[in-house]
């Protein structure tokens, strides 16, 4: 019994803006159906005597004292930069 479906897949590439065609979209099924049953093969291991944990290492966020910092001048920063106009660094358009 499959645990989601080729629409699912095929949906949640839609959502991400992923173009897939059929054959895909039938390897991805089965191989997050494969994924999910090794998910639930873990819920149900018997974790009772293991102290819940949130990290496997005991460390502690290391920080640096935050300074404030001249920047780059803007003319090196827009030498790097593969496209600008007036000022501003051009970006391809994300969002239809």
């Amino acid at each position: 019994m499959s645990r989601i479906s080729k629409e699912q897949v095929l949906h949640v590439a839609h959502l991400a803006r992923l173009e897939i065609n059929d054959e895909e979209a039938e390897k991805f099924t089965e191989d997050l159906d494969d994924m999910i049953s090794m998910a639930e093969n873990l819920d149900g291991l018997n974790t009772a005597s293991i102290k819940p944990t949130s990290h496997v290492f005991q460390q502690e966020n290391v920080m640096r004292e935050d300074v404030a910092e001249e920047g780059l001048p803007r003319d090196e920063v827009m030498r790097n930069v593969p496209s600008h106009q007036d000022g501003q660094i051009k970006v391809p358009t994300i969002l239809e």
